[in-house]
């Protein structure tokens, strides 16, 4: 089999896939057609809702603060030195000890155990104080990786929600804009995403120290529970905890006759702090709960040292659904702020689909005749090569799930424009050679090589700003880039490869006594 035999054989495959892959969004295609789904199309073509959500940096700052006064209190109980309490007060970490002659060893545990810590001893109404602060640098770093975390877990927890192709980017120091196309009722999306889902551990209070709802014990918190009924019970929770959601590493929606729940599972950490709780709380109410509300309080009848729990409270199973989805990826360093919500209807994306197509009708109209009646026979084969360099690129933005947007639907014409001045510059110089009295094999292999390094150039220089346009914009600006950028790479395929390989086969079928240009 000749080389022109396997190119040519290679390019009617690509074709033949590309129309497969293109057909679904064009039509009404069976459950069973082999390749592709209809193209997705971005919030400004199809509609959706747009959210601006705020990242309360200072919250960030005070939560990496209870984070460190669980390690501390955790620490303190291992050197057996006692602490009563260590509690977030404004931006500072106040350890209350049981015992004040131990102030010295506790304040080597922290310095240990918590180096970004400062340390200033002192002295409160309930004992002997160690009152901790973040340092300068530490501070910083948890507020410039606020944003950058809680830009992922939204991205993960979105992923599970099943929206197709969301946008979810940083706007500013401290502003996330969240774009879900195709949904018109955006309420369950901003209940899981502003969800911080900080997952607590702890016992329910009892004896004479845990006080009454009016009147709470000192290291006692009221905390309200779940709606039962159309009535929400209060509990009196200790503020010591047990363990923090950080522990988990899966969560599954599991049913029974009761409904819904939530079973998950804990890393060997988590398993051995569960099974060492629930080993001395024998006959204790655990309380679990999920950003200061109890969701449910379950009696310990007897040591769970498995590392599994369940999470009970008479779901739904979108409840049920969300709540495992927000385990699973971990709580948002800070609390979100919804600052702006806008639903854009399909209307909008409607008319921008339709003038969009108009557009490129007439002025792909425009070019293929002129390509035809100025350059013959060698623009029909030009034009042929930029239509099929468009259907290649809709095919990779549907076999590979890219969005389709308004400014990608610029960087698809502009891919037009590139294709059609890649065939100028070789039909010219496939001219000039005829022109010098060279046979039409001959002219056609000079006029390839000629423009070769041309067309090389153009390309390149456009492909690398498109990378700095991706790699330093935004939004709609990197989605012109990245359709530019796939649309060079089809653009030297088409314009150079195939339309070489239509010349290649006629000369090698003998057809090639003369070149229309």
């Amino acid at each position: 089999m000749s080389s022109v035999t396997q190119r040519l054989i290679l390019w009617l495959a690509i074709i033949v896939a590309s129309l497969l892959a293109v057909l679904p969004t064009v039509m009404t295609v069976p459950s069973w057609w082999p390749l592709g789904k209809p193209i997705r199309l971005g919030l400004d073509l199809r509609g959706g809702t747009h959210l601006l959500y705020g990242v309360d940096l200072d919250e960030a700052v005070r939560q990496s603060l209870r984070a460190a006064g669980r390690e501390i209190e955790l620490a303190l109980r291992e050197a057996q030195v006692g602490a009563f309490t260590a509690d977030v007060e404004a931006d500072q970490l106040i350890v209350r000890l049981a015992d004040d002659g131990r102030l010295k060893d506790a304040q080597s545990v922290v310095e240990r155990r918590a180096p970004d810590l400062v340390v200033a001893p002192g002295s409160g109404a309930e004992g002997a104080d160690l009152t901790l602060t973040l340092n300068e640098r530490a501070r910083q770093a948890i507020r410039s990786n606020a944003v950058e975390q809680a830009l992922q877990i939204l991205r993960n927890r979105i992923d599970q929600f099943g929206v197709a192709e969301p946008s979810i980017q940083a706007q500013g120091s401290d502003e996330i804009v969240v774009q879900l196309p195709g949904v018109q009722d955006p309420q369950r999306a901003k209940a899981l995403i502003g969800q911080t889902a900080l997952l607590e551990f702890r016992m329910l209070a009892q004896g004479p120290d845990a006080g009454t709802l009016e009147r709470p014990g000192a290291s006692v918190d009221v905390l309200p529970g779940v709606s039962q009924g159309g009535q929400r019970q209060r509990y009196l929770v200790e503020r010591r905890l047990v363990m923090g959601g950080d522990v988990i590493t899966d969560a599954r929606v599991r049913n029974d006759v009761d409904g819904y729940y939530v079973d998950f599972t804990l890393d060997q950490r988590g398993a051995a702090l569960f099974g060492d709780a629930t080993t001395r709380g024998v006959g204790r109410d655990l309380a679990i709960i999920l950003d200061g509300q109890v969701q449910s309080a379950p009696n310990i009848k007897e040591p769970i040292t498995g590392g599994r729990g369940q999470i009970s409270g008479r779901f739904k199973v979108e409840e049920a659904q969300d709540l495992a989805n927000v385990l699973r990826n971990g709580a948002l360093p800070a609390p979100l702020q919804l600052r702006e919500e806008r639903t854009v209807g399909p209307s909008l994306g409607r008319d921008s689909i339709q003038q969009g197509q108009m557009s490129f009708l007439v002025g792909g109209a425009f070019v293929v005749l002129f390509m035809l009646v100025y350059y013959k026979g060698g623009g029909l084969i030009a034009d042929l090569a930029v239509t099929m360099n468009v259907v290649i690129v809709l095919a990779l933005f549907a076999l590979f799930g890219f969005t389709l947007t308004l400014p990608g639907i610029a960087g698809i014409l502009l891919t037009v424009a590139m294709g059609v001045d890649a065939n100028v510059l070789i039909l010219e110089r496939v001219r000039e050679e005829l022109r010098e009295g060279k046979g039409a094999r001959a002219a056609v292999d000079a006029g390839y090589d000629r423009a070769w390094t041309a067309i090389l150039d153009t390309h390149v220089t456009t492909f690398v700003s498109g990378l700095i346009l991706f790699q330093f914009g935004s939004g709609p600006v990197r989605g012109f880039a990245a359709t530019l950028c796939l649309g060079i790479l089809t653009t030297l395929f088409t314009a150079v490869w195939a339309t070489r390989l239509v010349y290649d086969t006629m000369a090698g079928t003998g057809r090639l006594d003369s070149v229309s240009v």
